[in-house]
């Protein structure tokens, strides 16, 4: 028996699953995803609780819901949309240059 690894099992020195910025940036790349799907769903839920009062009266409980509920998605979605681009700029950085 040889001990040098089957063709299956070798990594080729470009391996995306060795390189640590790549692993770091799929990480990223998740969590960004997750941040944009919670934060435009926070956007949809604001703008669904601003139509409800509209439609059966404003109360500062609504107001501070619609309020609070955009907040939340703008925190969320801000920061998630910058880094989200800066993943695909790199993603798309490395592919131009071969790595």
């Amino acid at each position: 028996m040889s001990n040098t690894p089957s063709g299956s099992q070798a990594t080729s020195p470009n391996d995306p699953a060795l390189d640590p910025v790549r692993v770091k940036r799929a990480k990223i790349a998740k969590w960004t995803l997750l941040a944009n799907r919670v934060g435009y769903l926070f956007v949809a839920l604001a703008m669904a609780l601003f139509f409800m009062a509209f439609l059966f009266g404003f109360t500062s409980v609504m107001a501070t819901l619609v309020i609070v509920a955009l907040v939340i998605g703008c925190v969320l979605l801000a920061p998630s949309i910058i880094l989200g681009y800066a993943v695909k700029a790199a993603d798309r950085d490395d592919r131009e240059r071969g790595l």
